[in-house]
């Protein structure tokens, strides 16, 4: 494997850092659970590289089941608390400093059932429009079964049964 080719062609560089503090208000909360989410670097901020989304939940029960995405793949990197992963066979219980890639088609899925709060970075690659979807599955609730479909292949999630 080589580098790729350059995308960058100038002789000095250029002065173009993101600086996001600590302190920085979550981007988007989930109103039925409080779940905050952090749009650290959405597909669009990184040129469709990639998004790194920061996502803190409370101690409620919360994540998706069991899905796949047949254009992105997924990783985790838990900060805080214990956060259940699906790996495609079982649920492993993952704690700070765990990491897990999921493949593109690698099924998986994550909760909180611990109790307490957890937090980890989501991060896809390519970058995709993820806000969209975090966003808009706040309104799942109210959607009709077609439109559920059309959002979710909209999105690139493909459930399991």
């Amino acid at each position: 494997m080589t580098y790729p080719p350059p995308k960058y062609h100038g002789d000095d560089g250029e002065k173009s850092a993101v600086y996001r503090p600590a302190g920085t208000a979550p981007d988007f909360v989930y109103p039925n659970n409080g779940t905050q989410v952090h749009y650290l670097s959405s597909g669009a901020s990184t040129g469709g590289l990639f998004g790194l989304y920061r996502w803190e939940c409370g101690p409620g029960v919360t994540g998706p089941d069991p899905h796949f995405h047949r254009t992105i793949s997924e990783s985790f990197y838990i900060l805080s608390g214990v956060m259940s992963i699906y790996d495609g066979t079982r649920w492993i219980e993952a704690q700070p400093h765990d990491w897990v890639h999921v493949p593109i088609g690698g099924i998986h899925g994550f909760k909180n059932r611990s109790g307490e709060p957890a937090s980890m970075l989501l991060h896809f690659s390519p970058g995709a429009p993820r806000e969209g979807y975090f966003e808009g599955l706040a309104d799942i609730g109210t959607m009709s079964d077609s439109e559920k479909a059309a959002f979710y292949l909209e999105h690139d999630n493909y459930w399991l049964d």
